[in-house]
């Protein structure tokens, strides 16, 4: 068994041919889709996913490029929104992108702290989007866990080897998408190689970074199976060895699905 931890169920192509993406990927071993809120609007896009198809589950968030049209976004609307159907179990994706900085610095902080809040009031896993802001994501994550404890999920990780174990060192968990097979990913493989078992999981990212040997296609969540097979030859394990422990790794995070 295997789960697709992030993916993008309302983004074109897939949303074009929803039901024949999902059969693809159950057939090729992914039992669970976690799909993922990026912005308000498209949530109740979400909600109807989650309702028809039984193997599919959604989060709620605002990603950090779109920070500067959701100011108003606060804590308790968060809330509000992910107790809408039970099988919304994570909330994000939130977090810093100083990379593009499509928003303020300032108004992804601020949308990232009320994230947090959120997960520090519902126990809800915190889906985390870092790029071109190590020091800062862990900063602000190191504060409030201070304050309180919350569950914490880094996806697609791309960062520094650094970054990696100061993140497992407060409890994060750590996602591996299609980047992680590209041949440039040589660092990235080899943290990936050096990570705790217990705190990996596996990703599509989908429509984005189709892994090795379909890169550059638009992504879906059968795709995965490439990245489970890279992984597990990286780590010496079988890939149902491998499939299962970051299956495990999962409901460990986010609970058991039912």
């Amino acid at each position: 068994m295997i789960i697709d931890s992030h993916c993008h169920l309302t983004y074109e192509p897939m949303s074009l041919s929803l039901q024949e993406t999902i059969k693809r990927a159950n057939d090729d071993g992914i039992k669970y889709i976690l799909t993922i809120s990026t912005e308000d609007k498209s949530f109740d896009k979400i909600l109807k996913i989650i309702t028809k198809y039984s193997c599919v589950y959604g989060t709620y968030g605002i990603h950090p490029h779109e920070a500067r049209l959701h100011k108003k976004i606060n804590t308790e609307h968060i809330l509000q929104r992910i107790n809408l159907n039970k099988k919304i179990i994570g909330i994000g994706e939130t977090g810093l992108d100083f990379y593009y900085n499509h928003s303020d610095k300032n108004d992804q902080i601020s949308c990232f702290e009320q994230h947090i809040y959120a997960a520090q009031e519902h126990n809800f896993p915190l889906i985390v989007h870092t790029r071109s802001a190590e020091n800062e994501t862990y900063e602000i994550l190191k504060k409030n866990l201070k304050k309180k404890d919350f569950k914490i999920l880094i996806h697609c990780f791309t960062g520094s080897r650094e970054f990696a174990f100061k993140l497992i060192d407060i409890g994060a968990y750590i996602s591996a998408s299609g980047v992680v097979t590209f041949k440039k990913s040589f660092d990235l493989a080899n943290t990936f190689k050096d990570l705790p078992n217990e705190k990996i999981l596996v990703e599509t990212d989908a429509p984005y970074l189709a892994p090795v040997p379909l890169r550059g296609k638009p992504n879906e969540p059968s795709y995965l199976v490439h990245t489970v097979k890279f992984l597990s030859d990286l780590k010496k394990l079988s890939f149902k060895d491998f499939s299962n422990m970051t299956t495990n790794n999962f409901f460990n995070l986010f609970g058991k699905l039912s």
